[in-house]
């Protein structure tokens, strides 16, 4: 699965990571790539048939959902949404 941060989405960060089910919530495990164009991505082998929860980071400082997840679910431990990526073939 390809996890994509548009430029406009990224509104000029330097870094961003993805922190989610499929990576024990760490804020540093999955660092995105940057691109020429100011957008980031990276490639997260993940299980077809299953829901993931997950943010992003920006800049270290900066939680953002995914402007194209597949759902929100209310975060059990804040008042905001996570987003939702469902795997299917």
């Amino acid at each position: 699965m390809t996890f994509t941060v548009t430029a406009e989405a990224a509104q000029g960060a330097e870094s961003i990571s993805i922190a989610g089910d499929f990576n024990s919530w760490s804020s540093t495990a999955t660092p995105l790539t940057k691109k020429r164009d100011g957008s980031f991505s990276v490639q997260i082998p993940l299980e077809v048939g299953k829901e993931y929860q997950f943010r992003y980071l920006l800049d270290g400082s900066r939680w953002e959902n995914d402007w194209n997840a597949d759902k929100y679910i209310p975060a059990p431990f804040s008042s905001t949404d996570n987003s939702v990526v469902v795997c299917s073939k």
